[in-house]
């Protein structure tokens, strides 16, 4: 004991040793151990967990992929439908579909994490969830390298951190190689089509536009925004070099045969019409990879 508190009496001394040591408690700033996760979303809003989620309702087949990617299947409590990857996932309860969620089955899941898709999902049934106050983590990934980003986020929040540095960056580096070995040869012109009535292709903000650049090709419709409706018409003015479609099966469409009525176009007269599954180009998710050294390899036969 110092020698300024020598004279007072025993009581007085503890007393005293009790508020300082209170104080320098308070003073102290937080352990890194009883800190939850936090990360930003893509909305920009700081998310904070208490602990790692264990409760996780993913509101996008894409985002349920990423978590069982990441070691977190465990930790689902319901999907989005059409979440039908890895198969483990179609034994979980689902909570809705892409253009309306089941409220009161959400909430009487419990969930201490949802996983939202923003321009996949009703922006009014987000809000509700988040005054309900569910911690709600918005998604809007648009590029194969935001991927990687996601799975470093997502590892976070469900405590499986580690395996989403590793991921994201095992992903990122695939991402270079295929730049490298694709992305600095002569440019192709390339037309995707997503649908055929209407005639639907992929703008510059996508991610088959992020695989298309990738690849070293140029998407025909790439000024356009998410999403756009085409007419044959616009086709034919821009004269693709190769022609691209997904459908709703991994199998080839039967409307990519009709380009055939049109012997004019490059892609049909070299005989460059080609098909990817959808789920590897419009998830994503770790196939997003398989999607584009498909996506590569048709490219680059039109250069040959």
């Amino acid at each position: 004991m110092s020698d300024s508190m020598s004279g007072m009496p025993a009581r007085s001394a503890d007393f005293i040793m009790v508020l300082i040591t209170l104080v320098l408690v308070m003073m102290a700033p937080a352990h890194a151990a009883d800190e939850g996760p936090s990360v930003i979303d893509d909305d920009g809003n700081r998310l904070s967990l208490p602990a790692p989620a264990q409760r996780i309702i993913s509101l996008a087949p894409s985002m349920t992929e990423l978590l069982f990617s990441l070691g977190a299947g465990d930790q689902l409590a319901g999907v989005m439908d059409y979440s039908d990857y890895p198969p483990e996932a179609l034994t979980l309860p689902v909570v809705g579909r892409y253009d309306a969620l089941d409220m009161e089955r959400i909430v009487a899941l419990q969930p201490d994490l949802i996983v939202a898709w923003r321009s996949g999902n009703p922006r009014g049934a987000l809000n509700r969830l988040s005054a309900l106050g569910f911690p709600v983590y918005i998604a809007e990934p648009d590029s194969l390298r935001s991927v990687g980003e996601h799975l470093a986020r997502l590892g976070q929040l469900t405590g499986h951190a580690a395996q989403g540095e590793a991921l994201n960056r095992q992903f990122s580096d695939q991402i270079q190689q295929l730049q490298a070995e694709f992305g600095s040869r002569e440019p192709v012109s390339v037309f995707y089509q997503v649908w055929h009535s209407p005639m639907i292709s992929v703008g510059g903000q996508e991610l088959i536009n992020d695989m298309i650049a990738l690849c070293g090709g140029q998407n025909i419709f790439a000024g356009l925004p998410v999403g756009p409706k085409v007419n044959l018409e616009d086709v034919l003015a821009r004269n693709p070099e190769v022609i691209i479609a997904s459908g709703s099966s991994a199998e080839a469409p039967a409307w990519l045969d009709e380009w055939l009525r049109w012997p004019q176009l490059q892609a049909v007269a070299d005989q460059h019409l080609y098909v990817i599954p959808p789920d590897l180009v419009q998830r994503h998710s770790l196939r997003a990879l398989q999607g584009a050294r498909q996506m590569c390899a048709h490219i680059d036969r039109a250069r040959q």
